[in-house]
């Protein structure tokens, strides 16, 4: 069997297992993430609101990374496509000249491991996927500060307060606001004068997708890596005063090299995923981009096998992300789909589109007719212990994919489970 290398060495190596505290959905006293102590209310009964579905109610006991075992580690090298999976794959997408890329792995305990693609190395805008890599950074960062202490890290994510400022402006996503004393939730975009904890920062990106929150994670870590072991009594005023002396190519410089070399170490190039730029225009006046931004589903396959084995920061860094990704709020476009209401989904979906002038054509959103980029990674557990990983991508002009994502993720759970 021939196989595509990808992993250096040294993350080759078998990775010890994380505790397992609880933790998303009742994970409020671990994190202080106040929308998990609303989910705690109302799986309890004591607040009259619509239940999660049946996927959305794992606790963190029930979270575990899939592939460090030796099982995982004949992943050094990612299989040649296995040729019934390959054909199915293949039947879904007739079209060759379709605006799909995709890459599957079929994890599935006791069977062997099956991979299939299709365009797996074009690159697409990766739009929000690309907010993976900013978490991946940031955990990298907090570990160097507490190398030795993962609890000493949670306990900081959990304290240390920041305030969104310029950085978080603007996003028209919505963040919740749940009063603990009232349990009164608001949703509303955010104001300069926010301040959340970082662990609420990190939630606003992945859970909701705010491009301002984003952000801020990624001027948090920027801060981490500047000032070290300081960074836990950091002051807004003294990370004001390091912005304003620092040269905005040292800037771009220093961000950049924070979200792309956890990447690089991973075996992932620069051609497969790279982020060049911060997600508001508001982040983008301290820290202006270079380079772009590109993603493949190659590169994004990659990374997801890294987290299943342990090996992104570190095994319980890689675990957290995996918690991160647990879909606990409302599922869109690729997790959307009917066939994976009973399965828990691990998911970030990113879209991003550009319009110009055309005769007899709108500009609408998620409907470009210059790109019209839609990206989705997920990690699918079934209760029958069906498992996968998939990446997908498409840049189809003029429309929003995001119903042909969903009906795409039926067929291949359909495929998968065959």
């Amino acid at each position: 069997m021939k196989y595509r290398s990808f992993f250096v060495t040294l993350i080759c190596l078998t990775c010890l297992t994380a505790a397992a505290p609880p933790y998303p959905i009742d994970g409020y006293e671990l994190t202080g993430i106040k929308r998990l102590h609303r989910l705690e209310l109302i799986m309890s009964g004591d607040l009259k609101e619509t239940m999660p579905i049946p996927g959305a109610k794992k606790s963190i006991a029930d979270i575990r990374l899939n592939l460090e075992d030796a099982r995982g580690d004949s992943l050094c090298e990612i299989p040649s496509p296995d040729p019934g999976l390959q054909k199915a794959i293949n039947a879904l997408f007739p079209s060759l000249n379709e605006k799909y890329s995709i890459s599957i792995l079929d994890i599935t305990p006791g069977k062997k491991l099956r991979y299939a693609s299709r365009k797996e190395t074009i690159g697409y805008q990766p739009g929000s996927v690309g907010k993976i890599a900013v978490l991946t950074g940031f955990l990298t960062e907090l570990q160097k500060i507490y190398p030795d202490s993962f609890l000493k890290r949670q306990e900081l994510l959990r304290t240390k307060n920041v305030r969104a400022g310029k950085w978080a402006m603007t996003d028209s996503h919505t963040v919740p606001f749940f009063n603990i004393e009232t349990n009164v939730l608001v949703k509303r975009t955010l104001r300069e004068n926010d301040v959340f904890s970082l662990y609420e920062w990190l939630d606003h990106m992945m859970s909701v997708s705010n491009n301002g929150a984003a952000s801020v994670c990624w001027r948090e870590a920027v801060l981490m890596r500047a000032f070290g072991k300081d960074y836990p009594t950091l002051t807004e005023e003294q990370a004001d005063v390091f912005f304003k002396t620092t040269s905005k190519s040292d800037l771009t410089t220093m961000a950049n090299a924070i979200v792309n070399e956890p990447l690089r170490i991973l075996g992932i190039s620069e051609t497969e995923w790279r982020l060049g730029r911060l997600f508001t225009a508001g982040g983008e006046s301290f820290i202006p981009p270079r380079d772009g931004s590109i993603g493949t589903t190659l590169g994004l396959m990659k990374f997801l096998i890294a987290m299943e084995r342990g090996l992104v920061v570190d095994t319980k860094s890689s675990l957290e992300i995996k918690r991160l990704m647990y879909m606990t709020d409302r599922r869109i476009r690729y997790a959307s789909s009917p066939s994976l209401k009973e399965a828990a989904v691990y998911f970030k979906s990113g879209s991003l589109y550009k319009c110009q002038p055309e005769e007899g054509y709108t500009c609408e959103q998620y409907k470009g007719n210059v790109d019209n980029y839609m990206n989705s990674v997920a990690i699918v557990e079934h209760t029958d212990g069906s498992t996968y990983l998939v990446a997908m991508m498409s840049n189809v002009l003029k429309k929003n994919s995001g119903s042909d994502h969903m009906a795409l993720a039926s067929s291949i759970d359909k495929v998968i489970r065959k």
